[in-house]
């Protein structure tokens, strides 16, 4: 273990084989963090709860069959596209690039930039970064598919995996965000992450990020309000985790899933909405919460962009452009910088 793994004193190394190992932060400093974002995040007037807490277990399971919806484009969206840009970004990688991925969940669509990989390379790496307690799972299932392939998974945060990467060995690597997930960064904030990944990558890497493109207003409110109720089960799922993991008395039937479109801000808004006035008791964040009729807690934004503000934002940060794909409904897009 090299110098820059060994000053992670928060993580715990687990070795499955030779093949698969992961770093994840011990569970009380998971907690902690947990707890006391949930605490200073529904305190005041305009409460919210942090998306990336939408993804234990069940919340990772619910998001999966988000995907698999009709109402639900980006998905199928991005992997058509990404089927078709193989050739493309086959030519700006060699067998020396290590695959990097942000949020990687049940890998669906990793494989496919896991195929371009390994028909340049003999052994390929790749460094799955996610939340999830998935990403144990559907690394065991890559390595059963592909023969060469070795793993290193960290279970953090993207800023927290970001920096257990940064500095870590000189091989280059092929940072990948894909998705919409982006959008749910506030303007500022995301400018800020994407400054992150600027300082995580060496001279040489690459990072491709998925983008949701400006769209008909109908087309995106179906698309996180389901006529089956799953992204509703998956909003108030992250009210489920809160009653588990911090002891809070949450009762689910006194909300309700509610999303809509904001144009001016170019943003999907979605919120659990309090349908009577209640109060919870959250004991792990030592909070009393108290709720009046229709009020709103925030849980996600998904921002969505033209390609004029994509190209605007990346140049921004201190990224070169050197490909933009999008499908032909314009629906969505994939953009591939490095560092200038």
């Amino acid at each position: 273990m090299n110098d820059a793994i060994q000053k992670h004193l928060d993580y715990k190394k687990y070795v499955v084989d030779s093949k698969l190992r992961y770093f994840k932060p011990h569970a009380s400093k998971i907690e902690k963090t947990f707890a006391e974002e949930i605490s200073s995040s529904l305190i005041g007037n305009s409460k919210f709860i942090t998306p990336k807490f939408f993804y234990d277990k069940k919340g990772s399971d619910l998001f999966e069959k988000i995907c698999t919806l009709s109402e639900y484009y980006p998905t199928r969206t991005e992997i058509d596209i990404l089927k078709n840009l193989s050739i493309e970004l086959s030519s700006y990688l060699d067998e020396t690039f290590r695959l990097v991925e942000l949020g990687s969940g049940a890998s669906v669509k990793t494989r496919l930039i896991l195929d371009i990989f390994t028909s340049l390379q003999d052994t390929t790496e790749y460094f799955p970064i996610d939340i999830s307690e998935i990403l144990t799972e559907s690394s065991e299932q890559l390595l059963k598919d592909y023969d060469g392939l070795h793993i290193t998974g960290i279970i953090d945060t993207y800023e927290g995996g970001l920096e257990f990467l940064k500095n870590y060995d000189d091989k280059k690597n092929l940072i990948i965000f894909l998705g919409s997930s982006f959008g749910n960064f506030s303007p500022n904030a995301g400018r800020e992450f994407l400054k992150k990944i600027n300082s995580t990558m060496k001279s040489g890497d690459l990072f491709l990020i998925g983008l949701d493109l400006i769209k008909d207003k109908q087309i995106l409110e179906s698309a996180y309000n389901d006529s089956l109720g799953v992204t509703a089960q998956f909003n108030l799922n992250v009210l489920s985790r809160i009653n588990d993991e911090l002891d809070a008395d949450f009762n689910l039937d006194n909300f309700l899933h509610y999303s809509i479109y904001n144009k001016e801000d170019q943003r999907i808004e979605m919120y659990l909405k309090s349908l009577v006035r209640q109060s919870i008791i959250i004991s792990k964040s030592n909070l009393l919460l108290n709720l009046e009729k229709n009020e709103l807690i925030h849980t996600e934004y998904s921002h969505k962009y033209s390609l004029d503000q994509i190209r605007e934002l990346l140049k921004s940060v201190g990224f070169k452009i050197n490909h933009v794909w999008i499908d032909d409904k314009k629906y969505f897009s994939l953009t591939l910088v490095s560092k200038i």
